[in-house]
């Protein structure tokens, strides 16, 4: 379906019947990324799969300020209001699930449950901040200034995505293909105004945090496997999963594995 939230069209689709169950991809990515779960999870909830601000079939705002990771969450927030949704559960992978705990932070009466994949609360240290909003900002002058192709090279190249190189090629190319359908405009502008660096850190709110939250990360990411385990501490009612020989994107290396392990979070009530 398409809506209008805040002046952007947004791209959600729906599957399934249940809970609401809100999920949101990670940078480069698009609701498509959840369609395979839909068997799965759509028999205990009601899928929301949402292209965040600049990907997929969501539109492309030329104002970099219009992608602020609380604008993001507030679009979320009007989104479960069009559809008269008072809570819901919330699953995130990477800048999804930044996007999610910056949600649950601004509106934790909305949240039954909460899943993160592989995702960070923000950086505390402002230099880490700063140094990372640079990064950020020269990635993006690579997409505008080399083009979307020559972009997504690069991207599948670094180190975080080395163990997807032994997905079955189909697999890759379905991944790269539909990377390629995003907007270069959207990409760029979502580096810039909703990267780690440009986000708020949530470091502090996470003691606030009353609902179940289920931490999912691959043991090959060892970044990521850290920051997990220093969420789980803050967290007061928090379990946190290390899938083996896996690396950043559970749902797309370990689908089975990672489809079963979220149905039954969700399911056990």
């Amino acid at each position: 379906m398409k809506t209008m939230i805040n002046g952007v069209r947004y791209h959600v689709e729906q599957c399934g019947d249940g809970f609401p169950l809100v999920l949101l991809h990670g940078f480069t990515g698009a609701a498509s990324t959840w369609r395979p779960f839909c068997p799965m999870w759509g028999q205990h909830s009601n899928m929301l799969m949402v292209d965040l601000i600049g990907h997929g079939e969501t539109e492309s705002p030329g104002d970099m300020a219009r992608y602020d990771i609380k604008k993001a969450a507030m679009d979320l927030k009007v989104l479960l209001d069009q559809l008269g949704i008072e809570k819901a559960d919330f699953l995130g992978y990477s800048m999804g699930g930044r996007t999610a705990i910056t949600f649950a932070s601004l509106y934790p009466e909305r949240v039954r449950k909460l899943v993160l994949e592989s995702t960070t609360p923000g950086l505390v240290n402002s230099e880490d901040r700063e140094a990372r909003i640079q990064q950020d900002h020269k990635l993006a002058d690579k997409i505008e200034n080399e083009g979307l192709e020559r972009f997504i090279d690069f991207w599948e190249s670094i180190p975080l995505f080395q163990s997807q190189l032994n997905l079955p090629a189909e697999v890759r190319e379905q991944i790269r293909s539909q990377r390629l359908r995003n907007d270069p405009v959207g990409l760029a502008n979502s580096l810039r105004g909703m990267g780690t660096g440009a986000q708020p850190s949530w470091w502090d709110k996470l003691t606030t945090f009353a609902f179940e939250t289920l931490l999912i990360t691959g043991e090959l990411d060892y970044k990521f496997c850290k920051i997990a385990a220093d969420m789980a501490l803050k967290l007061p009612n928090a379990k946190h999963l290390s899938i083996i020989d896996c690396g950043h994107a559970i749902h797309v290396e370990e689908r089975e594995k990672f489809g079963t392990i979220v149905s039954e979070f969700l399911s056990n009530t």
